[in-house]
């Protein structure tokens, strides 16, 4: 791994429940400390897409996620360092309340946890809206339930009035932890959310960039910067080097050999493709690997692109929305999630790219979809025609279909050969209907066993969401098939 970031000074914003103010006071902060000049790295716990949006558009660079569980706990320092090298600060938003993580695995992928792997300190943003005094009892409850978890100051938001923001005081005193900010409740921002979350930036940009210059300004008139910025210095020496794609890749094993049943898959170590010797990726011209971005497919992890590149590809992005032909020597395919429901019309409407990307299917030319992607390529959605590469049809549905997986390859495909095991995100309203004959891509070991997912000929789509750091060898074996199809 490349040099380490691990003194970078760091804060994670945590809060006992979802919709106390964490987006809010983390953006707010990112955007305020950059307004004063400091190079500021923006991370978000868990494998939310959306938030790291905001976080770009209030420090300038990209927004990195830290997911404890889709990339293992091992990565979070060098993932950390990765995204932080060469900045002043580090801001971490964390996810719903302090301690929730994962499902049914302790702490697993909760911000407690990844707070104590990045050794860093805590504010905690606390709805005060409806308590006084009792303000005192949670914050001294959330600070003393775990002794590694350092809670170094609150932030209370939604505060009432003058009077009110004393009693807050007064209570905490005898809590033990200061406080950092207090944001009134006439003061709060108002950023438009729909049925998965807030509405990503690419679809609102103007209006993204007025929330997050009204989030500075509410936390530069509530917080005490230069408290928050002595906590940060604070922080524990993380000691870990910084995540680098070329190393991950160098560093894959051998693929694991195909099993059986997936009902009995081991845990292989990340994979490589068949054939691929180290300096052979040298020696072919860089294939064009196509990705989908603009206001329908906002979801992606950056790490993605760069492992894509470090394999060998020339990675170019394009929109299907306006771009009515995918990218020229385009060799390979990457689709990922998003909101195509919301552009169900404007997708369809595009017929000219529908038809490139169906006859680049037909070519066999690799193609990997998740979510929004696998809508894409269904013959229709709601009844709209999409691009029909696969013989399944999609609907919105009412239910919710959220969670972490675990997961493993069912079928060889142009991301991993059967064996493989994976962990996921799973995160729709939608339901897809496969026609006879379907092959799935994966078999879910939970939260129920069922297979999920198309391998259709070189193209991998599903609903799955996956980090590739935690696989790499999934990247490489991607651009190979795209040297070779």
């Amino acid at each position: 791994m490349t040099s380490s970031s691990s003194s970078v000074p760091r804060l994670v914003i945590a809060a006992p429940s979802s919709g106390s103010g964490k987006t809010t006071v983390a953006t707010g902060l990112m955007a305020a400390l950059t307004a004063r000049g400091l190079s500021v790295s923006p991370h978000k716990v868990g494998p939310d897409y959306i938030d790291p949006g905001y976080h770009a558009l209030a420090t300038g660079r990209v927004g990195r996620n830290l997911d404890a569980y889709l990339c293992g706990p091992e990565l979070v320092g060098p993932l950390f360092a990765h995204g932080a090298r060469g900045c002043d600060l580090a801001v971490v938003e964390g996810v719903m309340g302090m301690y929730d993580g994962a499902a049914g695995e302790g702490e697993l992928a909760s911000t407690a946890h990844v707070a104590k792997l990045l050794r860093a300190p805590v504010v905690l943003v606390v709805d005060a809206s409806s308590q006084s005094r009792s303000v005192a009892a949670l914050v001294h409850g959330f600070a003393s339930w775990d002794p590694e978890v350092r809670v170094g100051g609150v932030i209370l938001n939604k505060v009432a009035s003058d009077r009110h923001e004393e009693l807050l005081r007064e209570a905490l005193e005898s809590a033990g932890v200061p406080v950092l900010g207090v944001l009134r409740r006439v003061a709060q921002v108002d950023v438009p959310a729909r049925h998965l979350g807030l509405v990503p930036v690419a679809e609102r940009r103007a209006a993204a960039m007025e929330a997050v210059a009204a989030m500075a300004a509410q936390v530069e008139r509530g917080c005490d910067l230069e408290g928050l910025l002595a906590l940060a210095r604070g922080a524990g020496v993380l000691g870990c080097a910084g995540w680098d794609a070329a190393e991950a890749l160098a560093s894959s094993p051998s693929p694991p050999l195909p099993v059986p049943s997936w009902g009995s898959a081991p845990d292989p170590a990340p994979q490589t493709p068949e054939g691929l010797q180290g300096e052979g990726l040298t020696r072919h011209p860089r294939p064009r690997v196509a990705v989908a971005g603009g206001p329908a497919f906002t979801f992606s992890y950056a790490e993605h692109a760069e492992l894509l590149s470090a394999a060998g590809a020339d990675v170019v992005t394009f929109d299907p929305l306006r771009d009515e032909e995918l990218p020229d020597g385009t060799a390979g395919l990457v689709i990922g999630g998003g909101f195509p429901e919301v552009y169900a019309d404007e997708l369809s409407a595009n017929e000219s790219l529908r038809k490139a990307v169906t006859a680049l299917a037909e070519t066999g030319a690799p193609v990997a979809a998740e979510c929004a992607g696998l809508l894409y390529l269904c013959r229709e959605l709601d009844g709209l025609p999409m691009c029909g590469v696969l013989d399944a049809g999609a609907r919105m549905s009412e239910r919710l279909t959220l969670g972490y997986r675990d997961a493993v390859a069912v079928s060889d495909s142009v991301l991993a050969v059967a064996g493989t095991r994976m962990r996921g995100h799973e995160f729709h309203r939608t339901v897809v209907e496969p026609g006879a004959g379907a092959v799935a891509a994966w078999g879910m070991r939970t939260p129920t066993r069922r297979l999920e997912g198309f391998v259709q000929d070189s193209v991998h789509a599903s609903y799955l969401h996956t980090h590739w750091a935690s696989e790499p060898g999934v990247a490489l074996r991607f651009v190979e098939r795209c040297r070779t199809s």
